[in-house]
């Protein structure tokens, strides 16, 4: 498989970043994970960091080199990320367990298959044009599918933030799983934290990141959410793979798998520490 892949952040107004992104892959899958530290509980940046570590350690025992079943492996990934947390509470001896959303996709043979808790978002582009995306799990994305708010109150109303799923809860999350989808050549993902999707309308979002590389794009939408965002804005994060199948794209850096070692994986994540 070949792809294009890109990752940028931005502390934003905030005093930490507590956003965490990264991939994994193999010759025949790739993990994209990005996981949003919730700032209402402790320590969300140790939580975001201890998720993604958490899923890139079991992704990394999985995927030899492929996965036998992708959507299953999601629902083990989160599992192992929310159990991780509530170690890390029990060993700290902490009165709360840090808390964290994520978005994870996995692909492979040219198929994507994603799941999200929390309001940390999955857009799947073609053309410049947002195909799908994830579903927050907040209570006015809840009031919104049920007829009581209008779409256009999304940004302003007061429950924006409240979220009613996550990683690191006392119960366990909701693992919200999409149905595959089949990629062509040129097709985009963008896995963002609530400070991007907030902060840039999404027609703007899809237009920009379709205009030029990922290089050059990526770093561009976080430095427009950032600047919209203003002094009080939130940390801002962006991870987006352009797919190219066995072909590479004019101007655009990429990464072809088909030569990694049977066992061999691939990762932009800190290792699980001790």
């Amino acid at each position: 498989m070949r792809f294009a892949i890109y990752q940028d952040s931005r502390i934003g107004g905030r005093s930490v970043n507590e956003d965490r992104m990264g991939y994994c892959f193999t010759r025949d899958a790739l993990l994209l994970l990005l996981a949003d530290g919730m700032g209402g509980h402790a320590q969300g940046e140790v939580a975001a960091t201890l998720a993604l570590q958490a899923m890139g350690a079991l992704f990394h025992e999985r995927a030899a080199p492929g996965i036998e079943d992708p959507s299953h492996l999601l629902e083990e990934l989160v599992f192992a990320a929310h159990q991780s947390l509530h170690r890390y509470r029990a060993s700290q001896r902490l009165t709360d367990t840090p808390r964290t959303t994520i978005v994870a996709c996995i692909i492979q043979h040219g198929k994507a298959w994603w799941a999200h808790c929390g309001d940390s978002r999955l857009y799947w582009l073609r053309s410049g044009r947002i195909l799908a995306r994830t579903v927050d799990h907040s209570h006015v994305e809840r009031l919104i599918t049920l007829g009581r708010v209008s779409p256009a109150e999304r940004a302003t109303h007061p429950d924006r933030n409240k979220l009613y799923n996550c990683v690191g809860a006392p119960s366990l999350p909701q693992v919200d799983r999409a149905a595959p989808v089949r990629l062509q050549a040129g097709d985009q993902l963008l896995l963002c934290s609530d400070g991007l999707w907030s902060s840039l309308r999404e027609h703007e979002l899809a237009y920009r990141l379709s205009v030029g590389p990922l290089e050059t794009c990526v770093p561009e939408l976080v430095r427009l959410a950032a600047i919209a965002g203003g002094k009080n804005g939130d940390n801002v994060t962006a991870l987006a793979l352009t797919w190219l199948e066995d072909h590479p794209a004019a101007g655009e850096s990429s990464l072809l798998t088909d030569s990694l070692p049977h066992d061999r994986v691939i990762s932009s994540l800190a290792p699980l520490g001790p």
